[in-house]
């Protein structure tokens, strides 16, 4: 693979990059304003959310983009100093689907242009795009603003198809076919690990020297371990919770969709029934989340299948929690598992490792960096059940191993942070701007201003 480069802290020459003072973020489909766990709020919210928040300490203004799906939400909200969302209208208020909102991206990139418009010139240093629709925007407004376009997949279909799930509906044509376009036109392209920027090379034959590796972070002050003796702090957070306070809890934290494979974890549960049934009868499956992508089709259908399994009494459903709720979560559970086909980087267990809980996860995508294996969790191969169930019925009863894996998962999750991840764009922002000044200088037949180290 040709050579990649990290975004963290990165300078090239004798000075550091030129830093933007204000960042047009495009998230068409989803704002960082909606909860995380439905619909389609995720990782991509947390992450435009913590960036937008950090940036703005850093005194780099940023205006988020987004489309209206709600009429109780001002055209324009002021989400933290120094970060302002925009709601754009692109078609009805609700009852859009992802998979419609490509026939609204006309509307979407004009009021994105007519917010632009009501500027002085040169508003923008550089746009941030998120997700292929959004990238589609920025393709097409970095051409009329002058500015360069970093974009960030989160997800790309062409993984998402090679991996799919049983059952799930495979990434249309046109979204390929969008998400190479991009590739090909943005000026960075911004890999959560270099998973995904192996992905971006070898799939959609994307530049080696425009892709850059920038690790996502985790809210540390808010993500910890509990003060105090863990096992109270434990019973504790299953109390307020209403979780039973004895035996072991396993949490799946996500959306419940196929691509996030919580039927995996219940399944496993009902093949350590028949192996094991003593230890079966005192795990509790917590499922924390709410219907999502194709899992809105069938939102009873885990319920239903934990009924079909005999282990409905085994499992208990969460909406998603807000607030101090998600990490009393993490905290309550012995482990938490993320069983996903497919994750560019997997923020649930990072979250979970922060809180001092090991992680089960899929050896898969970004998953293999936020879970070191057999220091803060463990990797399974694969999604057969018999392979959850054993390693369940390894890691519960082990309270020595999971406890030295516990004390891994803090140590190993310290080292992302927020602050880490906002280090390492700036400094991928700072040479997009060098570049295309530099690209500007050559075009205008300026030797004076031409860039070159």
């Amino acid at each position: 693979m040709a050579e990649l480069h990290t975004g963290v802290g990165r300078q090239r020459g004798a000075l550091p990059w030129p830093r933007p003072r204000r960042i047009a973020t495009l998230s068409v489909h989803t704002s960082p304003l909606h909860q995380p766990g439905t619909g389609d709020a995720g990782g991509m919210n947390v992450y435009i959310l913590e960036v937008a928040r950090r940036l703005a300490e850093a005194d780099v203004e940023v205006e988020i983009f987004t489309r209206a799906t709600s009429g109780d939400l001002p055209p324009v909200v002021e989400m933290a100093p120094g970060v302002t969302v925009r709601h754009v209208t692109a078609g009805p208020l609700e009852g859009l689907t992802k998979e419609e909102l490509p026939g609204q991206l006309c509307a979407f990139t004009a009021g994105v242009l007519r917010a632009e418009a009501a500027r002085p010139p040169g508003h923008y240093d550089l746009i941030h795009s998120h997700y292929w629709l959004s990238g589609q925007v920025g393709w097409l407004a970095k051409e009329r603003w002058g500015v360069p376009l970093v974009h960030t997949a989160h997800t790309l279909a062409k993984v998402k198809n090679a991996r799919l799930a049983a059952g799930d509906r495979p990434e249309p044509k046109a979204r390929v076919i969008g998400e190479e376009q991009v590739v090909a036109e943005a000026d960075r392209l911004v890999a959560n690990t270099r998973v995904e920027a192996r992905d971006l090379l070898d799939r959609y034959a994307a530049e080696p020297g425009r892709v850059a590796v920038v690790e996502p972070g985790v809210d540390l002050e808010r993500f910890r371990p509990a003060a105090g003796d863990r096992d109270v702090a434990a019973r504790a957070a299953r109390r307020r919770l209403g979780l039973p306070t004895d035996g072991y809890v396993v949490a799946f934290v996500g959306r419940i969709q196929p691509l996030k494979a919580p039927d995996v974890l219940v399944r496993a549960v009902a093949a350590l029934r028949e192996r094991e049934p003593a230890l079966a009868d005192e795990v509790t499956v917590v499922i924390c989340g709410g219907p999502s992508g194709s899992g809105l089709d069938r939102p009873t259908a885990l319920m239903e299948l934990a009924h079909s399994l005999g282990v409905a009494d085994r499992v208990r459903f969460l909406p998603p929690q807000t607030g101090d709720r998600l990490p009393d979560l993490y905290r309550a559970a012995d482990l938490v598992a993320v069983p996903s086909h497919n994750e560019s980087f997997g923020l649930v267990a990072l979250e979970a490792q922060a809180c001092g809980t090991p992680v089960l996860a899929a050896a898969v995508g970004g998953l293999v960096t936020a879970v070191r294996d057999g220091v803060s969790g463990t990797l399974i191969d694969g999604h057969d059940p018999v392979d959850w169930a054993r390693a369940l019925a390894r890691l519960l009863p082990d309270r020595l191993r999971r406890g030295a894996l516990a004390r891994g998962a803090e140590r190993h999750a310290r080292a992302f942070s927020w602050q880490r991840t906002v280090s390492g764009l700036l400094a991928v922002y700072g040479e997009a701007i060098t570049e295309h000044r530099a690209r500007l200088a050559g075009r205008l037949g300026d030797p004076a201003l031409t860039c070159s180290w």
